[in-house]
């Protein structure tokens, strides 16, 4: 009786093994009489929905880099000599570096998941003006609105991971996306509301010049 239940046991693990796309890769490649076959493409990290998803993630890749260069523009703007103003350098500086290392994370992210980066998908450009000099007061209400594109494309993909149709369903992607954008997103979002809110109370004062030189000060403290 013994024998039999390990016999059954050692049967159908046989069968689900068999049944799983690598292991019949490694047997072909393994059979004497298959000398022609060294191929085992689905000996692969992937698995869920990452085939569908990954041209996505790859935009959103390109989309951060694209941003962490805006940021890096706005920072030498305010670092130059006519503009000197160390604080809003020092802010946009660090947005820059923030959204390159994002850029970077998803990038060991898609390979941890067997994919590979695809620099030729274009990122998102939008239609506003490409100037990247500009006033202090414009330049956070920009930075605002990248920063809640970025959130809002990490909705896009956490709702597609998400889907309940086979083919996109990856609780998996889904919840990389929560954990590691989305909470970090809505404080940055949160800060430059702020912020933009602060600027508009001390530039109604009667020393506009006086209140962003003092606001930068401050934003070299932080």
């Amino acid at each position: 009786m013994k024998a039999f239940i390990v016999f059954t046991t050692l049967w159908a693990v046989g069968i689900a093994l068999a049944s799983e796309s690598c292991y019949r890769d490694v047997e072909s490649v393994c059979t004497p009489s298959n000398k022609l076959s060294t191929v085992t493409t689905h000996c692969t990290a992937k698995y869920g929905a990452i085939d569908q998803i990954e041209p996505r993630l790859q935009k959103y890749v390109n989309n951060h880099f694209t941003r962490s260069f805006e940021y890096l523009l706005m920072s030498t703007h305010f670092a130059n000599y006519n503009k000197n103003r160390p604080g809003f350098e020092k802010l946009f500086r660090g947005l820059s570096d923030d959204t390159w290392e994002d850029g970077i994370e998803l990038i060991q992210y898609i390979t941890k998941r067997g994919g590979k980066m695809n620099f030729n998908v274009l990122s998102d450009f939008d239609e506003r003006s490409p100037d990247f000099e500009l006033y202090e007061y414009y330049s956070i209400a920009k930075a605002l609105d990248t920063h809640k594109e970025l959130a809002l494309e990490a909705y896009t993909l956490h709702k597609e991971a998400a889907k309940e149709n086979s083919k996109f369903h990856d609780p998996e992607i889904s919840s990389y996306i929560e954990h590691e954008f989305m909470h970090k997103h809505r404080d940055i979002i949160r800060k430059l509301a702020g912020y933009t809110t602060d600027l508009n109370n001390i530039l109604n004062g009667t020393d506009s010049s006086l209140s962003l030189y003092l606001f930068d000060e401050y934003l070299q403290k932080q």
